[in-house]
C-alpha cells in the first residue's frame, strides 16, 4: 500500500471511531477555519487531514499573508494567468506576500478552451518567474459554464491531448511536472483517469475525494470555497494535502522547483 493509501486507512478507523478533530463552530472543518455555507461532513473530513491551504486570486483582494499564515495555513496556490492573453492583476501582489510571510507557494493556470495548448503555456511561461523553492505550477481544468466567449466542449480525446501538450511544455520550463486541478464533471465527461503520471488536485465540496473520484490518487483536495480564513476578507477557497505532516515535508522536498 502506497504512504498516502496507509494514510487514509488510518483516516477511515478514526472517522470510524467518531474521533479526530472536528470544529466546534462547523463540523468536520479544522478549528481554525470556518465555512460560511458548511456542508455537513460524514465519515473522512476536511479536520481529519492535518495540512491545509489556501487558493486565492483577485476575487480574494487584499491579503493579510502574516496573519494567514499565523492561521495554520501550510501553502497557497495563486492564480497567474488564464487563456492565453489574461494575467491576473493582483498575482504579483499575492506571490510577493505570500512569500515575505514563508508561506509556500505556487502558481496556476486556468484553461481557456478555446484556445491551443500551446499558447496557454507559453502565456504562462511569459507571466510566472521559476524562482527557487516555490511549490509546482497548477493547470486548473474545469467547464467554464459562464464563459461570454467560450462555450466549446471539445471531445474528450482532444482535451487530454492538448492537457498532455501543457504539461510537457511547462513542465519542461519549470523543471517539475504541473499538478492537475479539477472537478468532479470535468473529470468524469472528459475521462481524466486516462491520463498517466499525474498528479491531482481535486474538487469535492460534497464528499471525500475517495468517494466522489474512486481509486483516484490525489495529492490536493479543494474542499469548499465559502472557507473563513483569518487575514482573508470574504469567502475562501480551503484544500487539504493527503498525507500526514511528514509526508508533507517529504512532498515539498521532492515537488519543490
Amino acid at each position: 500500500m502506497r504512504p498516502i493509501g496507509r494514510f487514509l486507512a488510518a483516516l477511515t478507523l478514526i472517522a470510524m471511531s467518531g474521533c479526530g478533530g472536528g470544529n466546534d463552530r462547523v463540523a468536520g472543518i479544522p478549528q481554525r477555519f470556518s465555512d460560511i455555507d458548511p456542508y455537513d461532513w460524514r465519515g473522512i473530513t476536511p479536520a481529519h487531514h492535518p495540512v491545509h491551504g489556501v487558493d486565492v486570486s483577485r476575487y480574494q483582494g487584499a491579503v493579510d499573508w502574516h496573519r494567514v499564515r499565523g492561521s495554520g495555513v501550510s501553502f497557497a496556490f495563486i492564480k497567474a494567468t488564464e487563456g492565453g492573453d489574461y494575467a491576473d492583476p493582483m498575482f504579483y501582489q499575492h506571490w510577493s506576500g505570500a512569500a515575505q510571510a514563508g508561506i509556500p507557494r505556487g502558481a496556476y493556470h486556468f484553461y481557456y478552451l478555446c484556445r491551443s495548448a500551446v499558447e496557454q503555456a507559453q502565456w504562462f511561461i511569459a507571466n510566472v518567474p521559476a524562482e527557487r523553492g516555490t511549490l509546482p505550477p497548477v493547470l486548473d481544468m474545469e467547464w467554464n459554464h459562464t464563459s461570454k466567449t467560450c462555450r466549446s466542449r471539445p471531445d474528450p480525446a482532444v482535451i487530454r491531448s492538448e492537457i498532455e501538450t501543457f504539461q510537457r511544455i511547462v513542465g519542461a520550463r519549470f523543471g517539475q511536472r504541473p499538478v492537475i486541478y479539477t472537478a468532479v464533471d470535468f473529470w468524469s465527461d472528459n475521462e481524466l483517469w486516462k491520463l498517466r503520471g499525474e498528479e491531482f488536485w481535486l474538487r469535492s465540496v460534497a464528499g471525500h475525494p475517495s468517494i466522489k473520484y474512486p481509486g483516484q490518487d490525489w495529492s490536493f483536495w479543494q474542499y469548499t470555497g465559502t472557507g473563513v480564513v483569518p487575514g482573508i476578507s470574504g469567502e475562501a477557497d480551503l484544500n487539504a494535502f493527503a498525507g500526514s505532516e511528514a509526508a508533507w515535508s517529504a512532498w515539498l522536498a521532492r515537488r519543490s522547483l
